[in-house]
């Protein structure tokens, strides 16, 4: 079976790396416009690297949960393709093959939002760290405002599959969002969070988090010959 998983912020919450739209989260300490956009950028890049620089070493600090463990451990029966909204290494360090990072990656840097020559970077950045073409370095991220540069490919995963499995999002950022749309009609969709998630697509909903729903996820998709819809745990809408 080809499968493909949509996840975000939720599942790297798991191993304590703080998001964005949560009480208490990186909104309430900071606000897009001062980091997050490339008008930022413009205004104040010495703040936008400050805070990415605290993202890359929270990053190296987390490590991958269950919910990562049991993503990697699926591909021992079916071809796994993550499309991961997160910026952080979590996946891979757990052993995922196949990540294609939707919104960029907090161990890279480029030097614009154009430029396709990223370099890898393990400590901070700072004002003064340029390119190969003289430029100043930024993060490898895709802010506000940006085009995502990975969306066509994402989609030609989800086209693909025969499953879907978001996890870890709330589906309200876009175009990231957009990608269950397309869902072949014949395929399943299957959302794995504790949250109520309002959407046009029909999907079924483990209302669980990631580190307790994938294991359970991987248990029933293992098990040969059965049906993913009899599992009864999984309530339909």
């Amino acid at each position: 079976m080809k499968i493909a998983v949509l996840s975000g912020a939720g599942i790297s919450a798991e191993s304590g790396l703080g998001t964005f739209r949560d009480s208490g989260g990186l909104w309430e300490q900071y606000s897009i416009e001062e980091v997050a956009t490339p008008e930022a950028w413009e205004k104040n890049p010495e703040l936008v690297l400050n805070f990415y620089n605290q993202r890359r070493q929270q990053a190296k600090l987390a490590n991958p949960n269950a919910g990562h463990s049991a993503l990697v451990e699926l591909e021992q029966f079916h071809e796994v393709n993550i499309i991961t909204q997160n910026i952080d290494d979590l996946h891979e360090r757990a052993g995922s093959s196949n990540v294609l990072h939707l919104h960029g990656e907090i161990f890279k840097a480029k030097t614009s939002e154009f430029d396709t020559d990223y370099i890898t970077i393990k400590g901070d950045l700072k004002i003064g760290d340029t390119g190969r073409n003289g430029f100043q370095l930024r993060p490898h991220v895709v802010w506000f405002g940006e085009a995502v540069p990975l969306l066509d490919d994402a989609i030609d995963i989800v086209q693909r599959a025969d499953l879907l499995i978001v996890v870890g999002t709330s589906l309200q950022v876009y175009p990231a969002a957009s990608i269950i749309h397309f869902m072949a009609p014949t395929g399943q969709i299957i959302l794995v969070d504790p949250k109520e998630i309002n959407s046009s697509v029909n999907f079924t909903h483990l209302k669980t988090t990631a580190s307790v729903g994938l294991p359970r996820l991987l248990d029933e998709l293992s098990k040969k010959n059965k049906e993913l819809i009899a599992a009864p745990y999984f309530k339909y809408f």
